[in-house]
């Protein structure tokens, strides 16, 4: 926990204690369920750390991984159960060990990608999201399937970016949490119980990506001074 609470700084906290605050409110008045609480203060935990080059982001981004796939699968929401326990689980495994292994002076080695390497991401992601948004529209139950798909592919690309240590990945996180919002925006439209609370979980996700891009910007000129 030393770990984890170590080198905060006012913005950090103060954000984190607004989120946080907002969930306990939520969970409180529409009687969400305590679980459902959980999901969000791991989530916020592991993305806050991840913007910081935190080891640890992965650890609790483990329990967020699962218990977010369940609340995805009652909810419809194939592709992103999918995506979780199918991907994001191993890959918490893997990026723990690579950025375990790219430290100096206790601190992540944080990279910038080419413009060559931009130009591939947004073409993968483009097309990645048309082809799955295709393939989910034929299962039965789907609920907006190439909302899902785009949310989907945009958490694969930029999770490969993460892993391999590059800034970008909040370029494409910022995307994704858009995409996200919206989603659970129409659940909550539809009658979903969880929806407020993910609408308000991905709403700080998405003030931690523009944090994320920030600190990871000045963590590549560091790197490069």
């Amino acid at each position: 926990m030393k770990k984890v609470a170590s080198g905060w700084n006012l913005f950090e906290i103060a954000w984190l204690v607004l989120f946080t605050s907002i969930a306990v409110g939520f969970t409180v008045i529409s009687k969400d369920s305590l679980f459902g609480f959980t999901v969000f203060i791991t989530g916020v935990l592991c993305v806050v750390l991840a913007a910081k080059g935190n080891l640890m982001s992965y650890v609790f981004g483990m329990y967020n991984t699962v218990g977010y796939a369940y609340l995805a699968y009652i909810n419809g929401l194939f592709g992103e159960v999918m995506l979780n326990l199918l991907f994001f689980v191993p890959m918490n495994v893997i990026g723990f060990y690579m950025w375990k292994n790219h430290r100096q002076d206790g601190k992540l080695i944080m990279r910038q990608m080419e413009l060559k390497g931009l130009l591939l991401v947004g073409t993968v992601c483009i097309l990645g999201c048309l082809l799955l948004g295709f393939g989910l529209s034929f299962i039965p139950g789907q609920n907006s399937p190439y909302i899902d798909a785009t949310t989907t592919v945009l958490s694969v690309v930029a999770t490969f970016l993460m892993v391999r240590r590059f800034k970008e990945q909040w370029l494409v996180y910022i995307v994704l949490n858009l995409f996200t919002v919206l989603l659970w925006a129409i659940r909550l439209l539809e009658g979903s119980s969880e929806g407020m609370l993910m609408i308000v979980m991905w709403s700080a996700y998405l003030v931690n990506a523009v944090y994320g891009y920030y600190n990871w910007n000045k963590g590549v000129k560091e790197v490069a001074a």
